[in-house]
């Protein structure tokens, strides 16, 4: 793994060269223990936390900030959309040396909505505006945005556009993610609206295109590094979501076939066993093993052993006391004679 003087490097040659290849916010799973277990997988890619809401930092008893230096580099999403609040927390983000804040202009769940942020600030780009203008003038660390290609009826590629260039002339952004699908703020759980309104890819190339000078990102069912790949000869960046959760070892080669760098791709085994040291420094500060080893479920999908590794961690992790010998074990439920 880069040390963070070698990830300042690459952050500092190209603000966004990170954007590259990033792996997606996703509410209860992209915790810091997901995080740390997915950068033993890349030292490039983007890693971003869960949406954090600006009313959990300011008034919240956790600490919602928390992350460990190996995750660099790392994105804060920030879920508000008070500009004040959203500043006092990208001021407190970068103090704590966050690389990057990114507001949430796509999430299209109820509860986000009636916190008036999301996916509904698609429909006031004045406010998402004054929000990343607040956040810019806090700090020096860059402030994108994530969002969708349009809500609810208002889905016409002048709306996207609309929205896009007002929010970067007024505010500055030059970066933005786009969900290529459109967000039904009704109708739809958050899980439909993953999977029913269709994905519109030519719509998120055609941006580029017409705004070559901003950074653009897609987002979107990408499940695959050709189609990564794919999506790169069009867009500055790919963004993966479930996929990199549900099938980990996708980002195993992500630093030699998306950034080029020449280093040997790490063996699954491998990337278990350089999970206990922090296992058991995790256990030791009061974490339990459940909420660290359930990231690492899918690490060995579709490979002989896999089921027998996700039964053993399933049916054991959360039993009380439960320490390094369950994934030792389940590890051992892998043929000895693979070398994967």
């Amino acid at each position: 793994m880069p040390s963070q003087s070698a990830n300042n490097i690459i952050l500092n040659s190209d603000k966004y060269l990170h954007h590259r290849f990033s792996v997606a916010p996703m509410l209860d799973w992209t915790d810091r223990h997901c995080r740390y277990f997915h950068r033993l997988l890349s030292s490039q890619t983007l890693l971003y936390t869960e949406m954090v809401t600006t009313g959990a930092i300011i008034h919240g008893k956790g600490d919602f900030l928390k992350f460990s230096e190996p995750e660099h580099p790392i994105t804060l999403q920030l879920g508000g959309s008070n500009p004040q609040d959203l500043a006092t927390c990208a001021k407190l983000a970068q103090e704590r040396g966050y690389d990057e804040i990114n507001l949430n202009v796509g999430c299209p769940s109820d509860r986000v909505q009636n916190g008036k942020f999301g996916a509904i600030l698609m429909g006031e780009p004045e406010l998402v505006a004054d929000c990343v203008s607040a956040m810019k003038a806090e700090v020096d660390i860059p402030v994108t945005v994530k969002t969708r290609i349009g809500i609810d009826d208002h889905d016409s590629y002048e709306f996207l556009t609309h929205f896009i260039q007002l929010v970067s002339e007024r505010s500055g952004c030059d970066q933005f993610t786009i969900h290529a699908r459109k967000a039904w703020l009704s109708g739809l759980s958050p899980k439909e609206n993953r999977e029913i309104p269709p994905l519109d890819y030519p719509r998120a190339y055609q941006l580029k295109q017409d705004f070559p000078e901003l950074t653009i990102a897609l987002n979107g069912g990408i499940k695959s590094l050709d189609e990564s790949l794919e999506h790169l000869q069009h867009l500055d960046g790919v963004m993966v979501g479930r996929e990199a959760y549900q099938n980990p070892y996708i980002l195993a080669d992500v630093d030699q076939r998306i950034f080029g760098l020449e280093a040997p791709i790490k063996k699954r085994k491998q990337v278990v066993e350089e999970m206990y040291p922090y296992i058991e420094q995790q256990l030791a500060n009061g974490s339990y093993l459940g909420h660290i080893t359930r990231h690492m479920l899918g690490l060995f999908q579709n490979m002989p052993g896999a089921r027998q590794w996700r039964r053993y961690i399933s049916e054991n992790a959360h039993k009380k006391g439960s320490g390094l010998e369950v994934v030792q074990a389940a590890l051992a439920k892998i043929p000895a004679e693979l070398d994967v």
